[in-house]
């Protein structure tokens, strides 16, 4: 068990500091632990953590705010107790940058978005949350998303990140900004560009993670309590409902453009009938005029075999109407052929 500092009075229990400090500091890299203000960043989640979780089950344990809670901390940490006279100092030149330093990050969904990525870093090993991470000196807010999701995941974002489309909340006194980014194909493969900062990477579906600490959701489907993901807490109910309106504007859309598809397709339609429907007119025309034409050449007086002049006779002949006589033609199978006028217009479909 880690020990308070001698003449310290603690107000929390040595086994629930025990609890945090395991959680989310003495697993810092010995290189890291020299940075003091980002030491109270880590101070700062188990303090969150405290609250949310250990004081919201057990209503007797102290609610300290965050400069109590530091005390206690560097008061318990092995290798935070040389600091321990400063803490204060510590604490103001950390408030300081965090103001002046907000968190950017991405939430990376599935191309059903019913998948969002999530990773688990080696500060603090019990908890997940989106790759994010503390913008540069001048440097833009998607920018800094683009270059922290490359470090954490391995994946670049660059081409797929719109810079109107964020979720942010302020955490805490602390912006965090984290655009949405869809479309990621599952089976692709991650690999943190930093070491000894990102554990694991992996997939979470949406409906398993909490929206709020009493939330069993997690619990229930894999095994976690909701406490996993406090930092994933304050986004997930936005999220959600962005989501919600993607799919409805998705919906519109594929709706509009099936409309247009069918408008198009029927005035498409209507182009061709017209156009087959002047077609055949003319080849009937043609057709029409053909046979007119070979009638009338054939009522001309013709030479027989005796040389004498005949005109052939049609007084008695009584034709139906609508009908032509065919001329005759070389092949006998056309001598009794007639072209039914009314027949041949019903198949074109006029």
């Amino acid at each position: 068990m880690l020990e308070s500092h001698p003449g310290f009075e603690v107000s929390i229990p040595l086994a629930t500091l025990d609890d945090l400090g395991s959680r989310f500091i003495i697993n810092v890299p010995e290189e890291e632990r020299n940075d003091l203000v980002r030491i109270c960043f880590q101070i700062e989640l188990a303090h969150w953590f405290y609250l949310d979780f250990y004081c919201s089950e057990n209503p007797n344990l102290h609610q300290c705010n965050m400069k109590e809670f530091t005390h206690q901390i560097f008061n318990h940490i092995p290798f935070l107790k040389e600091h321990a006279q400063n803490t204060d100092d510590i604490l103001e030149s950390w408030k300081m940058y965090k103001m002046a330093v907000p968190t950017y990050g991405a939430i990376l969904l599935d191309e059903n978005m019913e998948y969002v990525l999530l990773v688990q870093s080696y500060w603090a090993k019990a908890s997940w949350g989106f790759p994010k991470g503390k913008v540069n000196e001048e440097e833009q807010p998607h920018d800094c998303a683009v270059r922290e999701v490359l470090e954490e995941t391995g994946f670049d974002i660059s081409k797929l990140i719109d810079k109107n489309d964020f979720i942010e909340h302020v955490v805490h006194d602390r912006l965090v900004r984290l655009y949405v980014i869809t479309g990621i194909p599952r089976d692709t493969k991650f690999q943190p560009k930093t070491r000894k900062e990102i554990k694991s990477i992996s997939w979470f579906h949406i409906s398993d993670l909490p929206s709020h600490k009493k939330d069993l959701a997690p619990k229930t489907n894999l095994g976690m309590g909701p406490n996993t993901f406090f930092m994933v807490m304050p986004f997930i109910k936005p999220l959600r409902k962005w989501i919600c309106y993607k799919q409805q504007r998705l919906f519109q859309e594929q709706h509009n453009g099936a409309k247009t598809n069918q408008t198009r397709n029927k005035k498409t339609a209507e182009i061709i009938k017209q156009k087959q429907q002047q077609v055949y007119a003319q080849i009937f025309q043609t057709v029409e005029r053909s046979y007119v034409f070979n009638g009338a050449r054939n009522s001309h007086p013709t030479n027989t075999s005796e040389g004498t002049m005949h005109q052939k006779d049609t007084r008695n002949e009584q034709e139906e109407p609508d009908k032509i006589s065919v001329p005759d033609m070389s092949a006998p199978s056309w001598v009794h052929f007639t072209l039914d006028r009314k027949t041949l217009m019903s198949c074109f479909d006029f």
